[in-house]
């Protein structure tokens, strides 16, 4: 992805939600979302460009889903 990418997702049920960016080590980079959100479909953007390129991991939590992805990020 490039150094600002927007993480499009959609929301079944309202409720919190939170999406947070790790590394590779488990170590949390970025917490992008962690509110109420009511139904829907969102888009959050992701700015990277403090970040070292390499291979990060992004999570979506909400009351009824859990979302693991992949993202690579070369400079």
């Amino acid at each position: 992805f490039n150094p600002i990418t927007n993480i499009s997702y959609s929301i079944k049920d309202a409720g919190l939600v939170s999406i947070r960016v790790f590394d590779l080590l488990g170590q949390q980079v970025a917490e992008l979302v962690n509110e109420e959100k009511e139904a829907g479909e969102y888009s959050v953007p992701f700015n990277a460009s403090n970040l070292p390129s390499g291979i990060y991991i992004y999570k979506i939590n909400s009351e009824n889903f859990n979302q693991t992805r992949k993202m690579l990020f070369l400079k």
